[in-house]
């Protein structure tokens, strides 16, 4: 499901427009990110938990050349899904 399509769905289900649907989950994603940014974990009970992940530094490979390259640490957003999802995928 693309947002259009996830758009759609929320104006039916909620009795919205579509824009309107589409502003909501701007809305949310905006949210969701901007917390990620500062660190903050987000939980939506049911749902799932985001939280920020730090990669430590590690050392790699180049598949082209099979040179050993230093890969720089980082972070990113992992996602664990809650209680209520793992039940309806199942």
């Amino acid at each position: 499901m693309r947002k259009p399509e996830l758009s759609a769905a929320i104006a039916e289900q909620a009795g919205l427009t579509r824009e309107k649907a589409s502003e909501v989950i701007n809305a949310v994603t905006d949210q969701i990110t901007a917390a990620a940014a500062r660190g903050d974990d987000i939980s939506l009970i049911g749902f799932g938990t985001f939280s920020v992940r730090k990669r430590e530094a590690r050392s790699g490979r180049n598949p082209q050349t099979g040179a050993t390259i230093q890969i720089a640490a980082s972070k990113t957003v992992g996602f664990k899904p809650g209680k209520a999802l793992k039940d309806a995928v199942n």
